[in-house]
């Protein structure tokens, strides 16, 4: 059984899950069901998930209040306002604050990416046929010409396999 949701604000269960959607973009929180009558979640005209969120994750100290980011002047105030940052320096500036809010939010703080499968195929042929090009020249260097067939007839039955993938 999968462990149930912490709230967002405290260590009590998550009853409440809110997800918002602003400019294609996924914003979920989840809260117990004191914390959410507490920022009046049951009342949606007065709710605000930037807002939420920054009490929750930045939850800012008055000397945090007064930093800006050196290069667009943003502060966390403006962040709070307006729901996003004032320029990608922002995300250096105010790291300590948001780092944890990312990972509460998604499975880490760094973006891994994904590489689609048929270009992962062929960077693979590719890397296999530059090493049998390495061991065919090495062998013909050293006069293993039993080796060097070997690695010929490889090239060779890669190269289609090659010619077959990028045709695709």
């Amino acid at each position: 059984m999968a462990n149930p949701l912490k709230c967002d604000l405290c260590p009590k269960p998550a009853t409440v899950h809110l997800t918002q959607i602003v400019n294609n973009k996924v914003h979920k929180v989840d809260l117990c069901e004191e914390c959410a009558q507490a920022k009046g979640v049951t009342d949606p005209s007065g709710f605000s998930l930037a807002d939420l969120l920054l009490k929750a994750s930045l939850n800012p100290e008055p000397a945090e209040l007064a930093v800006r980011c050196e290069h667009c002047g943003c502060t966390q105030q403006d962040f709070k306002k307006h729901g996003r940052f004032g320029c990608p320096q922002c995300y250096d500036t105010f790291n300590a604050s948001i780092e944890p809010m990312l990972e509460s939010m998604h499975k880490g703080t760094v973006h891994t990416g994904k590489i689609p499968q048929r270009a992962l195929a062929r960077k693979s042929l590719y890397d296999r046929l530059t090493q049998l090009e390495d061991e065919l020249s090495e062998a013909v260097k050293t006069e293993r010409y039993e080796d060097a067939a070997r690695c010929r007839d490889e090239i060779s039955q890669v190269k289609q396999t090659y010619g077959q993938k990028s045709t695709r």
